[in-house]
């Protein structure tokens, strides 16, 4: 249920910082986002520091369902950001 239209004066007022801090989020959500999705699937993520570090960890770490959950993750990241680019409406102004 949305509320009424509130008037001219009692209309929440953003400033430029507030617009450009939600397109610096968006930005910041999608490249992690596409970053988790493609990464754990590319043969760098074999080859990597956290791998190698304990070497016991290596069959955990080359499991699929590892990298699905990771894949998810980013999705989960994808779907904020296009969540935000549809909020970013709220800086229009509306007269």
């Amino acid at each position: 249920m949305m509320p009424a239209e509130l008037p001219p004066d009692e209309r929440p007022q953003f400033r430029w910082y507030h617009k450009f801090s939600a397109v610096v989020f968006i930005t910041f959500c999608l490249e992690v986002g596409f970053f988790l999705l493609i990464f754990p699937w590319t043969d760098a993520w074999d080859v990597n520091y956290f791998s190698t570090f304990v070497p016991e960890w290596h069959g955990f770490w080359g499991n699929m369902y590892l990298r699905g959950a990771i894949s998810g993750i980013g999705v989960v990241n994808l779907y904020i950001s296009f969540l935000e680019m549809f909020r970013l409406r709220r800086f229009a102004r509306r007269q």
